[in-house]
């Protein structure tokens, strides 16, 4: 049985059911699911998306002097947020890396004393919200079967939240940062999965992309947390390219997994 993928945006109907009249300008570069420049009546552009409200999560991002972004309506499903300044990071620089790692930073402990947010949930025991679903690696072939037995093994073993006091992106890759000239980031985008955690999943996150992206860039991860992420981004990662890319994509992201499994009895 092969899974379906996540549908598009259907910009035309969102628009339709926002109660404000914005004008669509065309898609946003980048993505997977969707975004759309649009264009309110006074004038200024914005970006809709399709989401949750995260905008408190970002007021606090923004206090701590990272560059996301204002959500300027919020109509469930759909999101109107700031357009920031910049463009993708399509091929990340020493300078974009450095700078990440810095957003990183600023995002740790932004959340200490909020028990009252979920933390993180990694998906390892059961299917994710439209990703980490289990089923696409069990009926895909027998390599994936073989990773997906790994990925439950560590998700018996562990909790399959991952706790802490750090804002966490959960999709932190150069493709969802902007850019000046100089490759200094200018504004982060895509929190739809942000929530509490601990942050160095999200650069454990931008290990796995520069693996594939520009494997002579690196970046260090805690082992404390090494064997669940890896967990997390094998499963998301192979899921996504099993449903919605080709069969080489597929490899790509098995390589990668295997590659970047640490040491451990369990795998």
């Amino acid at each position: 049985m092969t899974l379906p993928p996540v549908p598009k945006l259907d910009i035309r109907q969102a628009l339709s059911e926002l109660p404000v009249p914005l004008t669509y300008e065309g898609p946003c570069p980048g993505g997977q699911v969707g975004a759309a420049y649009v264009r309110w009546p006074d004038g200024h552009r914005s970006v809709l998306t399709r989401g949750p409200d995260v905008s408190h999560l970002l007021s606090v991002a923004r206090a701590a002097g990272v560059p996301a972004p204002e959500y300027e309506l919020v109509h469930p499903p759909i999101v109107v947020q700031q357009l920031l300044p910049g463009a993708i990071a399509r091929i990340p620089t020493a300078e974009t890396i450095g700078c990440m790692i810095e957003v990183n930073r600023r995002c740790r402990g932004l959340l200490a004393g909020r028990a009252d947010l979920p933390a993180f949930r990694l998906y390892l025991r059961e299917d994710g919200p439209g990703f980490c679903l289990h089923g696409s690696l069990r009926t895909y072939d027998s390599r994936t079967r073989r990773l997906l037995d790994q990925i439950e093994e560590i998700g018996r073993a562990f909790p399959d939240t991952l706790e802490g006091d750090d804002l966490v992106h959960t999709d932190f890759h150069p493709e969802n940062v902007l850019v000046d000239e100089n490759g200094i980031v200018t504004g982060v985008i895509d929190w739809d999965g942000a929530s509490r955690g601990n942050a160095d999943f999200d650069l454990f996150t931008l290990r796995f992309d520069l693996a594939h992206r520009a494997p002579e860039l690196h970046v260090d991860v805690l082992d404390t947390v090494a064997l669940v992420c890896w967990a997390h981004m094998s499963l998301r990662l192979v899921d996504w390219a099993i449903r919605h890319f080709a069969a080489t994509d597929v490899t790509i992201w098995l390589d990668i997994a295997e590659r970047l499994r640490g040491p451990s009895k369990m795998i």
